[in-house]
């Protein structure tokens, strides 16, 4: 248990230390924030929460700044609730509506508002259906036995495979198939296609095996197409002035397994609209040992879900990013819902 006085110098750290990056002293705490305590008083209270392991001193002549257990502490029990300015929210919404119904437009402005008003790294991943469904198909000839497979499902995605067929088709036996297998799919699960009664030609057989095979494996995937932004923004912080550093807090966006692995642990196994920040790794993650990861999971409930956050240094402002995490994250909950309901 931290005193209300050790609570008040503790956030009082963390927050000069996330505007400065520089290590806090206690004679700079009396003179920028209080005058209720001598430098003595605080000085010793810095000194306790050092070896309660919420500070940490960098170098012996040096002040404090916060260690993870720190602002794990602070982000839960210091910070309180936050909520972006009125007006910052009225001109999101606005900017959002401007640019009609179009998904990929949605979550390329919602990549772009998170790392702006979070000044981090942003990541949107495409909403993924909770059971993908067959909406249309369509086969293109293009040379010789060479066939694209375009199939689109009811949330919108679109998914290209090429065949390799036995012998060449014309394109109006092609088409036929298509029309065909649109009749009979349309609205259906891969499990469901999959039982269909066998088709009348091989051909239609061999379609009809690859949309179920491609629907299976789209299913096993946790996360949707990857939108990202900012990555400037954490390249220009101090913490990441080492390649190494960098690269490695880079990988979660740039590595799929660990991006899957991430969001399921995390994010996608939480409820719609829940904020998760992720301080150091938690023991998780070496990649993110330097980071604070911040997630929220979207969607429609029961139709199609996917996660938005942000990432930089543990050093960065938990107020404004979680609170544009939690409202981005409801706005596209609310588009979404709209969307399939039209």
């Amino acid at each position: 248990m931290l005193s209300e006085r050790q609570k008040l110098i503790l956030a009082l750290v963390i927050r000069d230390y996330i505007d400065t990056a520089q290590p806090v002293g206690s004679k700079h705490l009396v003179e920028n924030y209080t005058s209720d305590f001598s430098s003595a008083t605080v000085r010793n209270e810095m000194v306790t929460l050092t070896e309660m392991g919420y500070l940490r001193q960098p170098h012996t002549s040096a002040g404090r700044v916060p260690s993870e257990e720190g602002y794990r502490f602070f982000v839960r029990q210091l910070m309180g609730h936050t909520e972006l300015p009125a007006n910052t929210q009225r001109t999101i919404v606005h900017q959002f509506y401007q640019i009609g119904s179009d998904m990929d437009h949605w979550m390329r402005l919602a990549a772009s508002v998170l790392a702006h008003q979070a000044q981090a790294a942003s990541l949107v991943t495409a909403p993924r259906p909770e059971t993908a469904r067959f909406k249309h198909l369509e086969l293109i000839c293009t040379r010789g036995r060479q066939v694209l497979m375009v199939l689109v499902l009811s949330n919108g995605e679109v998914l290209q495979q090429m065949l390799a067929l036995g012998e060449p088709v014309m394109q109006e036996q092609l088409s036929g198939v298509a029309d065909s297998l649109n009749l009979i799919c349309r609205g259906l699960d891969a499990d469901g296609i999959a039982r269909l009664p066998a088709a009348t030609t091989a051909l239609e057989q061999d379609v009809i095996r690859l949309v179920a095979d491609e629907m299976r494996r789209l299913h096993a995937s946790v996360a949707g197409e990857l939108y990202r932004d900012g990555l400037t923004h954490v390249l220009a912080e101090p913490e990441f002035g080492e390649a190494d550093v960098a690269r490695r807090a880079l990988r979660v966006l740039e590595e799929r397994p660990l991006l899957e692995d991430l969001l399921t642990r995390t994010v996608l196994a939480s409820e719609m609209g829940g904020v998760q920040v992720l301080i150091g790794g938690e023991g998780h993650w070496e990649e993110l040992r330097e980071c604070s990861v911040i997630l929220a999971r979207y969607g429609a409930p029961g139709l199609a879900s996917g996660a938005v956050g942000v990432l930089g240094p543990m050093r960065m402002p938990y107020g404004r990013s979680i609170s544009t995490v939690r409202f981005v994250a409801g706005l596209l909950s609310n588009l979404l819902e709209d969307w399939h309901v039209e």
